[in-house]
């Protein structure tokens, strides 16, 4: 690794990637992290921040690429914070994730899997992202409104007239979008977009600070009608969410491969990819290997996404989950699915589970798919129901492995197999899966 100092840039070479997406090097022995670099490259970098334990850097010139280096598709990519990826094979960007989770386990866990699944990856890298939160911001300056991600470490709405990875009939209209707020009364007072894409619908919710006078409506309104998009507005809290005028008739993603139909409000938590989703859960169903006569728990259900492909091949699975509202709309989805074998539970999984009377049951699978901060509070009374296997669904290797160490080490489990799912192609989030069995 090459050190060596100058008047501006210092140079090196970069080991390897973090689990950010950053370039890692070792200058005067500190790790460096160097935003815009890959592992092997030699590039000189300037620093952006210096700690005691480790320093940051922006790459100034890449003086050897490394093979792998492709040119970005996005013209504002290393300045919007959407993406940390771009300039990265999307091949190359499933290895270094896979290394990522392997690491993760090793490092936190202690642990290693009997197998290493093949990563899972959906056709298209691109235009795959279904929901998202755009930041929509009135800019003196420029004399227009911006509407995109915000500018990576900062707070400023990045200048886009397009996004690569968000579902075009969106991604694709940005700068319209920005255009469209501009002609409002209150075009100063709609910090946000949020998106939600079904398969047959499109929903754009717009955050209101300000009531809409008449014709701001129609603005709107004509807006979605000619660009197949239905409006939505918020003035408050999540109830505050409205159809402007026209509300599709439902928003729906479907399972086929289970006849599953899976219907979802604006704003309620669903997978961004959704042919990704549909390998995912197909992945799980083979993993999880749910048998005629067993019976399962889901834990963090949500809507339903596991808990109904698994009533198809299961005798009965017990779907429980946090949030009353995703619970109650999973009991729909069950009845919608004619699926009377699923049961659904409102419980605080990271709190006091002792009264709980799914508790009192026996399984003999249970899947675990928690949010980032993982599923500690729950696993001692995985073996306690006399649970045999555990598919553990992850967004964040750091709990995943955590959580693994506990499995394994304290609980009576092995780590069968594990591997990552680019849910997130083009950056550093890592969706992964792995398996437990009872020894």
């Amino acid at each position: 690794m090459a050190i060596k100092k100058q008047a501006g840039p210092v140079v090196t070479t970069i080991d390897s990637l973090s689990h950010d997406g950053r370039g890692v090097a070792h200058v005067d022995g500190k790790a460096t992290f160097i935003l815009g670099a890959l592992p092997g490259e030699e590039v000189s970098f300037k620093y952006s921040l210096r700690r005691r334990n480790l320093d940051e850097g922006v790459v100034d010139e890449v003086l050897r690429p490394s093979p792998e280096r492709v040119t970005p598709r996005c013209d504002r990519f290393g300045v919007c914070g959407g993406c940390t990826l771009q300039h990265l094979d999307p091949k190359a960007q499933v290895r270094a994730k896979q290394q990522t989770l392997l690491d993760s386990l090793t490092r936190i866990g202690g642990v290693e899997p009997d197998r290493v699944l093949e990563p899972l990856t959906a056709d298209n890298p691109w235009g795959y992202r279904r929901k998202a939160r755009l930041g929509a911001k009135l800019v003196h300056k420029k004399g227009r409104v911006l509407v995109g991600f915000r500018e990576r470490g900062a707070a400023f709405i990045t200048d886009l007239e397009r996004c690569e990875i968000l579902y075009p009939p969106v991604g694709e209209r940005l700068a319209d979008l920005g255009e469209l707020i501009s002609r409002l009364s209150i075009r100063d007072q709609i910090p946000q977009i949020e998106l939600a894409a079904a398969e047959d619908a499109c929903v754009l919710v717009f955050r209101i600070l300000q009531p809409l006078t008449s014709e701001d409506r129609r603005i709107l309104n004509a807006f979605g009608r000619d660009n197949c998009l239905y409006i939505y507005t918020q003035e408050g809290g999540p109830k505050t969410i409205k159809a402007l005028n026209e509300a599709p008739q439902e928003l729906a993603y479907d399972l086929p491969e289970y006849g599953v139909k899976i219907r979802f409000l604006p704003t309620d938590f669903t997978q961004v990819n959704f042919e990704l989703n549909r390998l995912m859960v197909q992945r799980a169903m083979e993993l999880l290997d749910p048998q005629p006569e067993e019976r399962v728990l889901d834990l963090f259900c949500g809507l339903g996404n596991f808990t109904l492909p698994i009533s198809t091949l299961a005798a009965e699975v017990v779907g429980v989950e946090g949030d009353a509202g995703l619970v109650r709309r999973a009991r729909e989805n069950a009845t919608l699915n004619d699926r009377d074998n699923a049961r659904f539970f409102t419980a605080d999984l990271f709190g006091d589970l002792s009264k709980e009377p799914w508790l009192r049951d026996r399984y003999q699978k249970a899947l675990l798919d928690p949010p980032r901060s993982g599923a500690a509070e729950v696993l001692e009374h995985l073996p306690r129901c006399g649970v045999e296997r555990i598919l553990y669904v992850s967004c964040y290797p750091a709990t995943l492995a955590r959580d693994a160490g506990e499995l394994v080490k304290r609980r009576g489990y092995r780590l069968s197999a594990a591997g990552v799912m680019d849910m997130f192609p083009h950056t550093a989030h890592l969706e992964s899966i792995a398996v437990f069995d009872r020894e």
